[in-house]
């Protein structure tokens, strides 16, 4: 409504008076965004008929998700491992079963504060055979100690995130098939 009154060089309540004089429904706001940002429908297609190597890889993804990934966000999906091979499957996952658009992958790194940021932004590249320009921000933590973990994640953190709520939804319900 903020947009159409925009264009016709009037205010919002005009807009509002003539959408609730003609019945004409109003979208909600995540919903005017989605559309805004997805023009040409949703980015994704689930696969519906899938061989034997698809439902493994489904139930990988679906798995990974369930142990590793983020449920606080309604709007986002996010993974994240100091494993490449773990954020690899779970891309695959995404861009064969989910067949999302590669342009709505993206990721961010998180490294401990004497780890070299390029370094570490390289390694991943490397790792998942993508752009280094694929990844966001790269946020660097105090060192955490001398235990075995500081060994094991010399690399940081990768976390793969889409941004897409009718896809967060709908691996949040085949999660919640299981019984």
């Amino acid at each position: 409504m903020f947009e159409i009154a925009a264009k016709l060089k009037c205010s919002t309540h005009k807009i509002v008076y003539w959408m609730n004089k003609y019945n004409l429904q109003r979208r909600s706001l995540s919903d005017a965004l989605y559309v805004k940002l997805n023009p040409n429908g949703d980015p994704f297609k689930i696969t519906k008929i899938m061989n034997q190597d698809e439902k493994f890889l489904y139930g990988l993804g679906i798995g990974i998700y369930w142990g590793e990934g983020d449920r606080r966000s309604k709007n986002a999906l996010r993974v994240a491992n100091t494993d490449p091979r773990l954020i690899k499957v779970f891309t695959k996952f995404l861009l064969t079963i989910c067949q999302l658009e590669k342009r709505k992958l993206i990721y961010n790194l998180i490294c401990f504060n004497d780890s070299n940021p390029e370094e570490v932004r390289n390694y991943w590249a490397k790792e998942l055979r993508i752009s280094k320009e694929k990844f966001g921000k790269i946020v660097q933590i105090p060192s955490q100690g001398k235990g075995t973990y500081r060994k094991k994640s010399k690399y940081g953190v990768c976390i793969a995130i889409v941004c897409n709520m009718k896809l967060k939804t709908w691996i949040m319900d085949e999660i919640n098939k299981i019984n």
